[in-house]
């Protein structure tokens, strides 16, 4: 009984209520879409290009007619799957030239990864859209505490079909928005879908848990690349 009061108390505590076609609709009924960005690494630019990439992104800040959030995960980088994928490769080997190179590859990434604190960073861009906000005045504050943990609303809102899709449309026209501005500075996003979404909340709520469904592992993986 104890186990069951204290999982209805997590739950509440999440302010999520569903993630339908990509799109988080929270429990008070607005709306969130999460965009993975490419990264820029200014270092590697001149002194006139860095110029030029700030004051882009400077000029699409200021276009902005509603606020976004930035958000940056970083995390250990998880080696499990390319050693999985090296010792199926290993396993497969006929030359006993080739297997002895592998072997000792395996053994030198392990041993590189054990000893250097490599980080992986994704780069998130959460675009909200709330029509009760809207109405009255929510402004940057009230857009974003609904991904706040610890802040979720009192009361659940139902949102009809009809409204979802009168939603979603205003909010994949934010998304344009933020695409268009991006694309100018160099930086490529894309949309996450439902999976995407999942695994990504999946890792934020339990960051001591590596595992993950191969499927959804592979769908993540495919959204990274298609920013690079």
């Amino acid at each position: 009984m104890a186990e069951a009061a204290k999982a209805q108390a997590t739950q509440d505590f999440v302010p999520l209520k569903e993630v339908r076609d990509g799109v988080i609709i929270l429990k008070d009924g607005s709306l969130r879409s999460l965009l993975m960005a490419s990264s820029i690494n200014l270092a590697l630019k001149s002194q006139d290009e860095q110029q030029a990439i700030i004051a882009q992104f400077q000029n699409f800040l200021n276009s902005l007619e509603f606020s976004v959030q930035f958000f940056v995960e970083s995390r250990d980088l998880d080696i499990r799957p390319y050693i999985a994928l090296l010792e199926e490769r290993l396993a497969a080997e006929l030359d006993d030239l080739m297997k002895i190179q592998i072997r000792e590859y395996i053994a030198f990434i392990k041993d590189f990864t054990q000893r250097a604190n490599i980080m992986s960073k994704n780069f998130f861009i959460v675009v909200p859209y709330d029509p009760a906000l809207i109405s009255r005045g929510g402004g940057v504050k009230g857009a974003l505490e609904g991904l706040v943990p610890g802040r979720a609303s009192a009361t659940t809102a139902t949102v009809t079909d009809e409204q979802f899709e009168q939603y979603r449309t205003q909010l994949e026209q934010r998304v344009a928005v933020i695409e268009q501005g991006l694309i100018r500075t160099g930086v490529r996003v894309v949309s996450l879908g439902t999976e995407e979404v999942i695994e990504l909340f999946y890792k934020l709520f339990n960051p001591g848990e590596l595992e993950k469904p191969l499927q959804v592992q592979q769908v993540g993986a495919a959204a990274a690349a298609a920013v690079r």
